[in-house]
């Protein structure tokens, strides 16, 4: 297993692969961490898939980036974020039950976040030579919703979007724009216990997908916020799938 921590366009990146000196590869993984969480927090994930499937090792490159922000900032030391959360509006939510304004709203670093993860994407294709189409784009919770606000932007499909605890956020701009999305593969996940963002908000969100016309799995589990075990499971057997069309 190679590991190596590098700057890919804005973003400090870990990469994790096992395909030898000088390899490059014909599918690249890119995770994103969620709100206050180490940038590594997912390479476990991508470490343990390539070790349990050969297929993958001999093929695929994961990429993890760290969030702009510095969550000691926030009194969270060792963690970053994408965009500020406003924890105020969050626990007011909770108590009321209304997740509408989250819904609603385009939160302030959005935009910047995605910018720089577009460029990070860009690096990794002119890294290893592959297309927008030959990359998974995925994460988890803040970081999910990130690769959905980008993989909507997009000129192409990505090989395919896996959404681990997200929710809808920015609605009017996402709606509008998920007609381009037609046929692109979307593995979402979430906790029907999920106490931060609501069960009945991620079923909008997969909803939104679904009318849109893409292909979606959706994997609902008995827990919080979290990434259950089947979606784990469902995750590596999409990997494997998008591998398999790529021989």
């Amino acid at each position: 297993m190679t590991t190596t921590r590098r700057k890919l366009g804005p973003l400090n990146t870990l990469a994790i692969d096992a395909l030898g000196p000088g390899a490059q590869p014909s599918l690249a993984v890119i995770l994103c961490h969620g709100v206050n969480a180490p940038s590594d927090d997912l390479a476990g994930l991508g470490a343990e898939a390539l070790e349990i499937e050969p297929q993958l090792a001999r093929m695929t490159r994961f990429y993890f980036p760290a969030g702009l922000l510095d969550s000691a900032d926030f009194g969270m030391p060792g963690g970053r974020a994408w965009w500020e959360i406003d924890w105020a509006m969050l626990q007011q939510m909770m108590l009321s039950g209304d997740y509408a304004p989250m819904r609603r709203s385009r939160p302030k670093g959005l935009v910047e976040a995605r910018q720089a993860l577009w460029a990070m994407l860009e690096a990794v294709c002119a890294e290893t030579g592959l297309a927008v189409s030959e990359i998974v784009l995925g994460g988890f919770s803040q970081g999910a919703m990130l690769c959905t606000d980008l993989a909507l932007r997009l000129p192409a499909n990505p090989a395919a979007l896996c959404l681990f605890s997200a929710t809808m956020i920015n609605e009017a701009e996402w709606q509008q724009l998920a007609p381009a999305r037609k046929g692109l593969r979307v593995l979402q996940s979430h906790g029907r216990q999920d106490p931060l963002l609501p069960f009945s908000h991620a079923e909008v969100l997969r909803d939104m997908f679904k009318g849109a016309g893409a292909d979606v799995e959706f994997v609902p589990f008995a827990g919080q916020h979290g990434i259950g075990l089947e979606a784990l499971q469902r995750f590596v057997a999409l990997l494997k799938s998008v591998a398999a069309g790529k021989k």
